[in-house]
């Protein structure tokens, strides 16, 4: 089976240069292929779009294809986002149909396993696999600055699994702030911003940022992606930094 190109990983040699767009009223996110947000209504193509609902005790996010289908039960709906109580930890889940990998995804319901002897490891099914999970933690430098970020992804071709973790901001003498260096893709500061980067053996690798997100206006945000996080990994990790953090505002 083919998967759908939202699911397969971004390039090697560059970066696909997105934005989000936000409806407060309707809880509503939109996922766009643009380099400026000044294009976003001519010239922007829709990616993914995605509604945050409470399911106590859990916040969901339902991430679809198609920005007027967006319940779990459309067959447009790509996965979700889930969250805990606080908002601090939050799972990715596929919802596709997909080659299920018994090395790499677990079943949302345990008591549905397809990890039998028996079975391929081939198996089309409609279950929701996790792919990877998010965890927020509040910053040493205080509630001012980003908060901290580990993400890890199953889903990617490489044989272990992506671990990232976000970058931390230096302190700009003359300006009195903290900064992340977004080369001009975030305009406004928002403890939202981030940067992720590779985590090998306790060490960030700074040569390539993976993913970057941040604030350009009221309701609109970049969001940069590369090699190995698909369109809709990136989108999803995003999403979770939406979500007011009791545990780490």
């Amino acid at each position: 089976m083919v998967r759908d190109p939202l699911n397969q990983p971004g390039p090697k040699d560059g970066t696909i240069q997105c934005f989000i767009q936000r409806d407060k009223r309707k809880s509503t996110y939109y996922l766009f292929l643009c380099p400026s947000p000044d294009l976003l209504v001519e010239k922007g193509k829709l990616l993914l779009s995605a509604k945050r609902t409470q399911i106590i005790p859990f916040t969901e996010y339902v991430i679809s294809s198609n920005a007027e289908k967006l319940s779990q039960s459309s067959k447009t709906c790509i996965g979700k986002l889930r969250s805990n109580f606080v908002g601090t930890k939050y799972a990715i889940y596929d919802t596709q149909l997909a080659w299920t990998r018994a090395n790499i995804l677990t079943p949302e319901h345990p008591s549905q396993r397809l990890y039998s002897k028996k079975v391929s490891p081939k198996v089309q099914t409609k279950e929701s696999y996790k792919l990877g999970h998010i965890t927020y933690n509040l910053n040493d430098l205080g509630s001012r600055v980003p908060r901290k970020m580990h993400c890890t992804i199953h889903s990617t071709p490489e044989s272990k699994p992506l671990v990232l973790e976000n970058k931390e901001p230096r302190w700009h003498e003359k300006l009195q702030v903290w900064c992340l260096d977004f080369k001009g893709r975030v305009t406004v500061k928002s403890v939202k911003n981030f940067q992720l980067f590779v985590e090998r053996g306790g060490h960030l690798d700074h040569d390539e940022v993976i993913l970057q997100f941040g604030k350009v206006g009221e309701d609109v945000f970049t969001m940069d992606y590369r090699y190995p996080l698909s369109a809709f990994e990136a989108f999803a990790i995003c999403l979770s930094s939406f979500d007011t953090k009791v545990a780490c505002p």
